[in-house]
């Protein structure tokens, strides 16, 4: 008997073979599976884990660094970085705490935080996009400047007395153990998803980490892209110092110390490539999710909080590493 299937049908079940072995060796599949394995281990080192309240509690482990972390993405995916937005949650909580003591309510606060956060990201954005200087150089020397600016203000006191009503973005339940900050997470989350993988933009921010002058040749308005993404980015970290500032009802200069790593590592864990050009949305989420997990697992098991540090570093290091050795492997048994 002879086979009357046509071509095209044949060739349905390769293709679909294909997409099912591109979708299996993704990295978002692989943190799938490192976040199932951080969970079950975490479960079975600790009796108060899987408790539904200190679950809900460890989200803020990661929510807030997590809303920088999606404006970080597509900055990185464009060749570009920000260094000082740990700073600029800094400068942004002074400015609404320095509000606060004159009367400021909610809304101002609010308004105050994330314009503070705004007016960073165009500093830094002019500053790369305008003069031409590279965007490490100038968010190194932003990230002192800006927490600079906070010491000098508050020096060793803090700011507090923020409107009750200010609380709840921090500390608000929409429903049961579904905190305020989840929400916006994910909100965020779906926002940046769309912005970078269903819109013109997201392609244009794709097209300027592969090949910038090819990008600028083909009619793409580059600098004008890349100013808007540190725009993005100073927005985001002002929305997280709404959130933190509020969560923890005082300011301090020193206020989200050294988040700036965190959030490269949330990144970069998440698939984003630290030279630019490809990455993804869903990844970094999933890379927060497991990097506030680890962290909140630690955290039970009484681990001194200078070992997580080590552990991020050497995340990081790893993360950016491991590609290349792959590379040199494989180059070895070709």
């Amino acid at each position: 008997m002879t086979d009357t299937a046509s071509p095209a049908s044949r060739q349905v079940p390769d293709r679909l073979r294909s997409r099912l072995g591109r979708a299996i060796r993704s990295w978002e599949v692989l943190l799938i599976a490192v976040a199932v394995a951080v969970f079950t281990f975490n479960a079975l080192a600790s009796p108060y884990f899987l408790n539904a309240w200190n679950l809900s509690d460890a989200t803020f482990n990661f929510t807030e660094k997590a809303m920088i972390a999606f404006a970080m993405a597509l900055l990185i995916i464009a060749g570009e970085i920000d260094l000082s937005v740990a700073s600029i949650i800094a400068l942004a909580s002074t400015a609404m705490g320095a509000a606060a003591q004159v009367g400021a309510g909610t809304p101002e606060l609010v308004a105050i935080g994330l314009g503070v956060g705004l007016l960073c990201g165009a500093f830094n954005g002019a500053l790369v996009t305008g003069l031409g200087l590279p965007s490490i150089v100038v968010t190194i020397g932003t990230l002192s400047l800006f927490r600079g600016i906070s010491y000098m203000v508050l020096g060793d006191r803090s700011f507090g007395g923020y409107p009750t009503s200010f609380a709840w973005f921090g500390q608000g339940y929409v429903w049961w153990v579904i905190t305020v900050e989840m929400v916006i997470f994910a909100l965020c989350a779906l926002t940046f998803w769309v912005l970078l993988h269903r819109t013109s933009f997201g392609r244009q921010v794709y097209a300027i980490g592969n090949n910038p002058t090819g990008a600028l040749f083909s009619g793409i308005r580059v600098r004008r892209v890349k100013f808007t993404l540190f725009l993005l980015t100073g927005l985001m970290s002002g929305l997280a110092a709404v959130c933190l500032t509020s969560r923890l009802g005082s300011t301090r200069p020193s206020i989200a110390q050294g988040w700036e790593l965190e959030v490269v590592t949330m990144v970069v864990l998440g698939g984003v490539n630290i030279l630019g050009g490809s990455g993804t949305i869903p990844g970094v989420v999933l890379a927060a999710i497991i990097m506030g997990m680890v962290t909140f697992g630690l955290g039970l098991l009484n681990v001194p909080g200078i070992v997580m540090s080590i552990f991020v570093g050497l995340l990081l290091i790893a993360v950016i590493a491991l590609p290349r050795l792959v590379t040199l492997v494989r180059a070895r048994w070709a």
